[in-house]
């Protein structure tokens, strides 16, 4: 099972890049962020015509949310992250697919910062965890994936000392509640494949930064205990983000092996 994660910045605009990438890709799962469109205008037609079954939580002009799955329809779950019956932003959804529970998370950016929207980004961030630990406990299978706009270490990051250094991103809250969540039994798929690789995943579109490679790693692919010894590989499509029109993020990606079959007792 292939599963992905990427921040598309506008689904219906970049539609042709994600059918595009689909096609060639083949992800079995794949979570969207800032689909930044109603759920009435998801694209779900041309999905289902590619072979994709969706689930949206949508929202103008920002925001938006989605599960995509091949060859199926992904069972509702949840469409938000409980702990806030006032919270109306699209920034969470949670389906079963193929015997696993997946979520699409796109946590609150938190500029600027200090302020009202970085006070949002880390009770966010509280509400994320507290949900989490109880997937964590109930002993599915769980994949956490999305945008989490958090820079996790200085190491994921070109230059953690340059401009960025007031960012949201990097601030110590947010950086302490990633630790907290992985702490709880969570994998982060790619720093488990690649625990010392430079590897981004966002390139602004300011300061020429995506030809300097002056990137970010902010999409996460977080597994559960439950399921982190089926990882086989992961890594980001990074080529993506170099073409014409394209997100500001590339899609990151993990292989998960099949679950081992159960022996019945004679």
């Amino acid at each position: 099972m292939k599963v992905a994660t990427w921040n598309i910045n506008g689904v219906v605009r970049r539609l042709p890049l994600l059918l595009d990438w689909l096609s060639r890709a083949q992800p079995d799962v794949v979570a969207l962020q800032e689909t930044k469109a109603t759920d009435a205008e998801f694209p779900k037609a041309a999905l289902a015509a590619a072979g994709y079954g969706a689930i949206t939580v949508g929202q103008r002009p920002w925001n938006g949310v989605a599960l995509l799955a091949r060859g199926s329809e992904p069972i509702p779950v949840r469409r938000a992250l409980p702990g806030d019956a006032g919270d109306k932003q699209a920034r969470y959804v949670e389906a079963a697919i193929d015997g696993v529970l997946f979520a699409s998370i796109y946590l609150p950016n938190g500029n600027p910062q200090p302020g009202p929207k970085f006070a949002y980004k880390l009770a966010w961030f509280e509400r994320l965890i507290a949900h989490a630990e109880s997937l964590q406990a109930s002993g599915h299978p769980v994949v956490l994936l999305g945008d989490f706009n958090v820079v996790p270490t200085d190491a994921d990051i070109y230059d953690a000392t340059g401009s960025y250094r007031d960012n949201a991103l990097l601030q110590p809250e947010p950086r302490a509640a990633y630790a907290r969540l992985l702490g709880h039994g969570w994998t982060d798929a790619i720093r488990a494949r690649h625990p010392e690789a430079e590897i981004y995943t966002f390139w602004d579109y300011l300061r020429n930064r995506w030809p300097r490679n002056a990137g970010m790693r902010i999409d996460h692919l977080l597994l559960s205990a439950s399921i982190a010894a089926r990882l086989k590989d992961a890594a980001v499509d990074r080529e993506e983000r170099g073409r014409d029109g394209a997100s500001d993020h590339a899609p990151a990606w993990a292989r998960l092996a099949a679950p081992r079959a159960t022996r019945r007792a004679p």
